[in-house]
């Protein structure tokens, strides 16, 4: 049995998965604001899943940030009561067994790789549109670290075929200015619609407004369409993945797969684009499950 844990902001989630990723037990708590705190009701969730099920697992954490190998300790997690602390080392005592750990964004993309929107794939890109812009790479069902743990942050590479009205973009909490993330995330779409019609309206009112007809809506929607082609695009010439599946709160945008789809065309350094972007397979329980897959069966 694998177990896997989701270490969100707000929320964390553990699951359980048989030998055919059937989902035997599922369990969730709040995130207390506190690093003992929340090792401790990550081991009990482990426990408490185990007891349902009545067998010993093994168990995944996805972190949001990464746990370096030279020291244990995280990094880059907007948790930011994890920075620093060796949560690895810390869990592996506490349930006394080996734990594996891998970024969030990462772990979508391992699960959709492994048995969703991206299975059979050799090279799967999954991408995170949400408060942030993230991914993850998975080549032959394992993922890519990287040498500096930063493999997939194409959220924080500029924009690609900037307009003159677009540069040189809005600024990003990372220091730079005209990120991907600027541009793409959840927050960065209401921002720019926002500036354009001059309405303070959330993502999922703009596109309420846009299937009624609202005009200045409906641009802010094709906007972001031509915007995340573009970025997709540069991502393509790069890797060149089998498929690329979206996931995240945006990626829940009516018709966006088509629509990025049509418009790749137009920026691919290719003749033809053979790879297919798709929605995920499992929505919001990606990450929980691929923290499952970080152990083989």
């Amino acid at each position: 049995m694998r177990i896997g844990v989701d270490l969100g902001g707000t929320k964390i989630e553990a699951i359980a998965l048989g030998g055919g990723g059937d989902v035997l037990a599922r369990q969730r708590v709040a995130t207390p604001p506190s690093y003992d705190r929340t090792l401790d009701a990550i081991a009990r969730l482990v426990l408490r899943i185990e007891e349902e099920v009545g067998e010993r697992g093994t168990v995944g954490v996805g972190v949001p940030g990464v746990v370096v190998p030279s020291t244990g300790l995280v990094k880059n997690a907007n948790s930011t009561w994890l920075i620093g602390q060796p949560l690895e080392r810390d869990l592996a005592r506490m349930l006394e067994r080996p734990i594996r750990t891998m970024n969030d964004a990462n772990c979508f993309a391992l699960s959709e790789a492994a048995d969703g929107a991206g299975a059979g794939a050799s090279v799967v890109f999954g991408v995170i549109l949400g408060t942030g812009v993230g991914g993850g790479i998975v080549i032959d069902g394992k993922c890519l670290v990287g040498a500096n743990l930063i493999t997939g942050e194409w959220g924080h590479n500029p924009l690609p075929w900037m307009t003159t009205d677009e540069f040189p973009g809005p600024p990003c909490y990372c220091g730079k200015i005209g990120c991907i993330e600027s541009f793409l995330s959840g927050p960065g779409f209401e921002r720019d619609h926002e500036l354009r019609s001059g309405r303070n309206e959330r993502s999922r009112d703009i596109v309420t407004a846009a299937s009624l007809g609202d005009e200045g809506a409906a641009e802010s929607i094709a906007l972001y369409h031509n915007r995340l082609s573009r970025a997709l695009a540069s991502v393509i010439n790069l890797l060149d993945p089998n498929v690329i599946v979206l996931g995240g709160g945006m990626s829940n945008l009516p018709g966006l797969s088509r629509a990025v789809m049509a418009l790749l065309p137009n920026y691919v350094f290719s003749d033809s684009v053979a790879t297919p972007v798709v929605p995920n397979a499992h929505g919001d329980s990606s990450g929980v499950r691929g923290a499952a897959w970080l152990w083989p069966a």
